[in-house]
């Protein structure tokens, strides 16, 4: 699957030659306590999670990165967005969640959520905030690795994806 998103940028799904640009982008962010750090074995682990922002030209490295984490039967997470900071605001972050979403939709998933520091760009894209309490268990997993645990200050955020939903996401 390949988005066009402009003239110069597409997005895919993540290939193998694209992991150690995506442990860079993730890990950028990471170093700044933005997101969780994530280990070259897991990006190579979960690699089917990911799509990746890049040129058209592909003469410069990945540019963005987005994964979608199934976690049960009907529902999936949006983890990882991270877009370079020449490359904000234009488009892309939303892009790469939109192709998640859509993948959602075609694995028959029902509710995506995330946990973000940047509430105001989900809402723009159809998430609503939610109390973390109506997130099982389970999806807690991620968060034993995170330094600020159990004390998290990341907005719990969720869409639906059921007929009859927004027909914009």
């Amino acid at each position: 699957m390949t988005r066009e998103t402009s003239e110069t940028m597409r997005i895919r799904k993540a290939v193998i030659s694209d992991v150690k640009a995506v442990h860079k982008i993730i890990n950028h962010y990471a170093d700044r306590g933005l997101m969780l750090h994530r280990s070259l074995s897991e990006i190579y682990d979960h690699l089917r999670d990911y799509f990746v922002l890049e040129p058209q030209d592909r003469e410069r490295p990945v540019l963005g990165v987005c994964g979608l984490r199934i976690c049960w039967e009907d529902l999936a997470e949006i983890k990882s967005l991270a877009i370079s900071e020449a490359y904000q605001g234009r488009g892309s972050g939303s892009g790469l969640v939109m192709a998640c979403l859509e993948e959602a939709r075609a694995f028959g998933l029902k509710r995506v959520f995330t946990l973000t520091y940047l509430p105001d760009f989900f809402k723009k894209i159809g998430f609503k905030e939610v109390d973390k309490a109506v997130l099982p268990h389970k999806i807690w997993a991620d968060c034993l690795k995170c330094p600020k645990f159990p004390d998290c200050d990341e907005t719990a955020m969720m869409t639906d994806l059921s007929p009859g939903s927004d027909p914009a996401l």
